[in-house]
């Protein structure tokens, strides 16, 4: 893949970026427990506002990056992030922070993150040959599972010895950073050209009706949507809970989270050979399965020690199972959909991804006020089986890289 530059500081650029936002999840629930001494149904809903954007947006963001060239979109959209993370980090340390206003500047990250998204799964295609389309994932699902293994440490070690707004900081600075890498990628991406007859609409109902009426595409996207809708309650309630009710620190709780990375780095180097060897959707089944029993080791710690120790065991499992599930299904839906529908692809699924996040969270949020934190681990992880079994009992379990790119 060195081969290949342009490739290369994509690479770098994403790494980079996605060490900042691997460390925004963990410093914003701790900005908002320590800092504005906030409770679960206050984390929920600016969670939602985070991913709300998605449900505004998300489609759109699709459509009209399949209007433009990819690379000026993911400059602009790590610059706007690295400026509304850069506000929230001097409004803290100004003691002028509100849960209100950090709800709308983190609307704004989410509303620049749907466009990072749908640009980046797009452009990677351009610049490597469809066949290497997989190791290029592999390779990237590698540093992002690196940067996921690495973000939540590095903000326990910022909180731990500094402050969450510190931790904000060092998200604002690595989305700079990023951007500034793009803007040295060198290579000629021709405007996409331009349809007399395009209408806004009919583009949008293009882009779902190609996910939702394929025979793969469509068990897929249902399935990752529940595993999205499932993973946003559970996660709702996990910094809460391993700081209020397990009584773990920052620091503890950033290396438990650190180690969902570590084994998904693990994943993701053996995904591509897996593939080979047993099919894409045999292996992307099969890895879901993983996820369930990783959260109920969530739901079984007590506090302590002991607790530490299985919440360690489960974000290995559940790391595990997204290095080595992420990379093969983003290769394999980029590879069966047209470079003109891609954007409209991967922001249609986002979109959904993003807005089952956005009900989710604020709903964990107040049943866990009112109910407690096990009800909603419980419900997190019955869900987590059902997206498991979908996957299963679908066409998509016997998915395989189409020939031409295998």
């Amino acid at each position: 893949m060195l081969a290949y530059p342009a490739f290369v500081r994509l690479w770098l650029s994403g790494t980079v970026s996605w060490l900042g936002s691997f460390t925004f999840g963990l410093a914003l629930q701790l900005l908002l427990i320590e800092t504005l001494s906030a409770d679960q149904t206050a984390i929920g809903f600016v969670r939602a506002a985070q991913w709300l954007p998605a449900v505004a947006v998300g489609l759109l963001a699709g459509v009209l990056t399949d209007r433009m060239r990819r690379r000026p979109v993911l400059i602009a959209a790590d610059t706007a992030t690295a400026l509304a993370t850069g506000t929230i980090a001097g409004l803290a340390f100004a003691g002028l922070l509100t849960v209100p206003v950090l709800a709308v500047l983190v609307a704004v990250v989410g509303s620049a993150s749907m466009f990072f998204h749908a640009a980046h799964q797009s452009y990677l295609p351009q610049l490597v040959p469809m066949e290497l389309l997989p190791v290029a994932n592999a390779r990237v699902e590698q540093t992002t599972t690196a940067a996921e293994a690495v973000g939540p440490l590095v903000v326990g070690v910022l909180v731990r010895f500094l402050s969450a707004p510190v931790a904000i900081l060092f998200n604002a600075v690595s989305h700079a950073v990023a951007a500034l890498l793009l803007a040295s990628i060198r290579v000629h991406e021709p405007t996409p050209a331009r349809q007399p007859d395009r209408q806004l609409w009919r583009e949008l109902r293009e882009g779902g009706s190609w996910v939702y009426r394929h025979g793969t595409l469509a068990p897929y996207a249902v399935s990752l949507h529940l595993w999205f809708l499932a993973n946003s309650a559970l996660m709702t309630v996990f910094v809460f809970h391993a700081t209020e009710e397990l009584g773990l620190s920052a620091l503890t709780v950033g290396l438990v989270l650190s180690c969902a990375g570590i084994s998904g780095v693990v994943g993701a180097g053996l995904a591509p050979r897996a593939a080979e060897r047993h099919g894409v959707g045999r292996v992307c089944a099969a890895a879901a399965w993983l996820h369930p029993p990783a959260y109920l080791f969530l739901l079984l710690a007590p506090a302590g020690t002991t607790g530490a120790a299985l919440l360690v065991a489960g974000q290995l499992l559940h790391g595990l199972g997204s290095g080595i599930k992420g990379p093969l299904d983003l290769s394999y839906r980029n590879a069966v959909t047209p470079d003109r529908l891609r954007a409209r692809m991967n922001g249609t699924i986002r979109a959904f991804n993003w807005g089952s996040i956005a009900l989710a969270a604020p709903l964990a949020g107040l049943a866990a006020t009112a109910y407690g934190d096990g009800p909603v681990i419980a419900v997190g992880i019955g869900v987590l089986a059902l997206s498991a079994l979908v996957l299963t009992l679908s066409r998509f379990r016997r998915a395989e890289m189409p020939a031409a790119y295998a």
